[in-house]
């Protein structure tokens, strides 16, 4: 059925249904057609420092902005007015900005780095209450529809705090009773909360993100508020110093949270990451976290890195890496050979020596390679490379040579583009998951990687005999440095596949591998032999360590479901992500470049990329009823975005080629953080935005040579 007839129909079922109603406004909120049009609209121009914070009400009808002059601006968005400037007395950056439900509207709460949050009456400009209770930074408020009178914080103090206007008195002075939850009790002295989200129909589900990869999610019904009780005569002293005695007051046992309590996610790569990253200087932390519309999904735009999406209802849980027993033909006991680099399981229990299973969702083989003994009678010897897969649909089929073409072409992110198109129309095709998995592995951008385990991992679930997924697998097990794990998935793989034992890409990976593996072996040795000729002093646990039930929590921690990439985000630690339209169709991010991207959620695929600032898109807000977007930045100016008339003329601030755009800034998250402060300044760093095609080069000629199927 045509696209036309598909909405008379829909229109007249509105009509005469009002239960269509919704939906129907749900389905056209945002439609491809609008998104493809969508263009600037207008400047609103009133503020004098960069625009830190956008906030709707809930009818739409305003849009408030926040700045680092220190003023909230509300404007009447459809006839681009400026109604009303607050002088809120804040002496820092505003950081963020709310509309109090159930005030109609005459309510807003700013929050902003001198550690005060003030409530203001719009109607006379005057400002009712000033909470100093936390002592650092206030980076995010957040409320929850129709609940009035209750909002909730986050600031660098590393806790969150709850008030309550009908009590006020419980969040004055020097006893603040408003502390909900205290990150430094199980992070650390050096923790930071950096953002904050209720989920809109779940509104006792409360997600916070922090100075490190890992989301929190904890329900509100199963915490009660504590107090942080401060010396008398430190009252007047500076939030800083404020902030080192609140972690002198911070103990687990005083801010206990029960274990059920919380729910951690996080991207199954990085907990091991970390040190790689700060070895490079670059900070994991969550800028911005959103719940969808629906409340079932969670994204989280992390700083350092991508953007993730988690589902809360059914969360990818930590998952076995099985593999059969006895497929050693060295006689060496497998478990003597090495402990587990990752703390993925190498038994039938799901434990390893030690007991501690990995703690991250990690979407690999999953009960995959163990029931893979009872498909080996399937499997015959195969004469070559090629994969003999079911044929596809002709559709399908011509996307699949598409990206086959892309890929030999070496236009990887390409590749993945259509890829991911075709494994969305066909979730069932175990090749387009494991040609996606060779294109993964080729661009190697952040992430990347594991990216492709996972396609592996479901390749195999799809096919067992999947010869170039099997492979993959391994090399992706080693390029992550889980050494053990790749040695173990290789020696079943020339158990599995014979013929291919011999190759010189399998010996060649087998050597590398087994490198890794007596490295990792020798450095346990040096470990242990210096343990046992000088024993440390014994010395009380560092403030500094994470608590056990953090560590719990970790290693319970859901994987993510979609990725999206492309922008950058590694300047500036308030930039947003947020779901377009009423059923979260697509999904908005600004970036360090000065553009902000548009991605189609269920593919993942970069939709448009548009210039929104001079120099950073920090701020992304939907309009909620209409197909309408504000942006902001480090201008002095709110952008609105909406669709424009398809009069054939060129909108001069859509980048033209967004995989250069989003290339461009993968090498830019990567670079020397000199360098991005120099190319900030609006200095040209040669081999950061340009591609260096004779490395490239080199690179290609060096790695194994893996053709899609």
């Amino acid at each position: 059925m045509e696209p036309s007839n598909v909405f008379i129909r829909s229109l007249m079922q509105r009509e005469i249904e009002e239960q269509s109603r919704i939906s129907f406004q749900r389905h056209l909120h945002i439609t491809p057609d609008l998104v493809a049009r969508i263009g600037l609209e207008c400047e609103l121009e009133g503020h004098t420092g960069c625009v830190n914070c956008l906030e709707w009400n809930s009818k739409g009808s305003l849009l408030a902005s926040g700045s680092d002059d220190c003023q909230v601006i509300l404007w009447e968005p459809f006839h681009h007015k400026k109604l009303t400037a607050i002088r809120t007395g804040h002496h820092g950056n505003i950081f963020s900005v709310k509309f109090l439900p159930s005030s109609n509207d005459t309510t807003v709460i700013s929050g902003a780095a001198d550690c005060r949050i003030r409530v203001h009456d719009i109607n006379t400009k005057e400002t009712t209450h000033v909470f100093s209770c936390h002592a650092n930074r206030v980076k995010r408020l957040a409320v929850a529809p129709n609940i009035p009178f209750l909002f909730w914080s986050a600031a660098e103090d590393g806790t969150v705090m709850q008030y309550d206007l009908r009590e006020p008195e419980t969040s004055y002075g020097t006893n603040p009773q408003n502390v909900l939850i205290n990150l430094n009790a199980y992070m650390g002295p050096t923790a930071e909360a950096k953002c904050i989200a209720i989920n809109p129909l779940r509104p006792e589900l409360i997600a916070v993100g922090a100075n490190d990869p890992y989301v929190r999610m904890f329900d509100r019904r199963m915490l009660s508020c504590k107090a942080v009780t401060f010396p008398s005569e430190n009252g007047a002293r500076t939030p800083w110093e404020r902030h080192n005695l609140l972690n002198m007051f911070s103990s687990e046992e005083e801010f206990q949270i029960p274990n059920k309590c919380a729910n951690y996610f996080v991207a199954g790569h990085l907990p091991q990451k970390q040190k790689d990253f700060k070895k490079r200087y670059r900070t994991l932390a969550a800028t911005y976290i959103t719940f969808s519309p629906d409340g079932r999904e969670l994204l989280v735009n992390l700083g350092g890195e991508q953007i993730y999406l988690f589902d809360i209802n059914r969360p990818r849980k930590p998952q076995k890496l099985d593999l059969p027993i006895g497929i050693h033909t060295n006689g060496v006991v497998r478990e003597a050979a090495c402990p587990p680099t990752n703390g993925f399981s190498m038994h039938r229990n799901g434990t390893t020596t030690n007991g501690v299973t990995n703690g991250v969702a990690r979407h690999l083989v999953s009960s995959t390679v163990a029931k893979l003994e009872e498909t080996d009678h399937q499997v015959k010897s195969l004469k070559g490379h090629k994969y003999e897969s079911k044929p596809l649909p002709p559709h399908i089929e011509a996307l699949k040579q598409k990206a086959n073409s892309f890929f030999e072409k070496q236009q990887y992110t390409l590749a993945i583009s259509v890829y991911n198109k075709a494994v969305t129309m066909a979730p069932q095709a175990a090749v387009l998951y494991g040609n996606r998995a060779a294109a993964y592995m080729k661009r190697k951008w952040d992430g990347d990687l594991y990216a492709a385990l996972r396609d592996c991992s479901t390749a195999i679930q799809i096919d067992a005999s999947h010869l170039k997924a099997h492979f993959r697998l391994a090399r992706c097990l080693y390029e992550l440095s889980w050494a053990k794990e790749a040695f173990d998935c290789l020696l079943y793989f020339k158990s599995k596949f014979p013929d291919y034992a011999k190759s010189h890409a399998c010996e060649a990976l087998d050597r590398d591998i087994k490198a890794a593996v007596f490295s990792k072996t020798d450095q346990v040795d040096e470990s242990g032999d210096s343990t046992k000729s000088d024993p440390p002093p014994r010395r009380q646990p560092s403030k500094s360590s994470v608590s056990e039930q953090e560590q719990v929590w970790r290693e319970k921690a859901a994987d993510y479901e979609l990725r999206f990439c492309g922008h950058c985000n590694t300047t500036t630690d308030i930039k947003e992500a947020n779901f377009f339209g009423s059923n979260g169709q697509y999904i908005v991010a600004g970036s360090d470049d000065g553009s902000f991207f548009i991605w189609e959620k269920s593919t993942t695929n970069i939709v448009r990329v548009l210039r929104g600032d001079d120099s950073i898109v920090n701020c992304l807000q939907p309009h909620p009823s209409s197909c309408m977007l504000a942006t902001s930045g480090i201008d002095p100016v709110v952008r609105l975005w909406s669709p424009r008339p398809d009069d054939g003329h060129k909108d001069e601030r859509e980048v033209d080629n967004s995989t250069d755009a989003a290339t461009a800034n993968q090498r830019r998250m990567n670079a020397d953080p000199l360098e991005v402060m120099l190319m900030n300044m609006g200095y040209r760093i040669t081999g950061v935005l340009d591609g260096d095609d004779e490395a490239e080069g080199r690179a290609e000629e060096a790695a194994v040579h893996c053709r899609p199927s």
